[in-house]
């Protein structure tokens, strides 16, 4: 039978970790994109909906979704699909029914 041999000692030292220069960390900040906070204006259509007033797309964003969780228009069966209401259904370019992809583009389309 073959015997073990011990392991070998490594007589390097570990290597210790060094703490990352303060000027690194604040380079690693996240500003938030001006694109997103420029306020754009909502078509009539979608006005009914999330209101008139100029808002970033990231609040318009928010109101749409609001809006669909508290009328219960997410499609019980398969989540990701949005079924229309009579105030959706404009801004949906007529359909019943979209997918949360498809909607993010046809309200998109809506915004000036």
């Amino acid at each position: 039978m073959a015997t073990k041999k011990p392991a070998a000692k490594s007589t390097k030292a570990p290597a210790s970790r060094k703490a990352e220069p303060a000027a690194k960390a604040d380079a690693a900040k996240r500003t938030p994109n001006a694109a997103f906070m420029k306020p754009v204006t909502p078509s009539a259509v979608l006005a009914a909906v999330i209101g008139a007033s100029p808002m970033p797309r990231t609040e318009v964003t928010k109101k749409i979704w609001d809006y669909i969780k508290q009328n219960n228009l997410q499609d019980k069966n398969n989540r990701r699909m949005i079924n229309a209401d009579d105030k959706l259904k404009p801004v949906f370019g007529g359909k019943a029914q979209v997918s949360m992809f498809e909607m993010t583009k046809l309200v998109s389309a809506q915004l000036k």
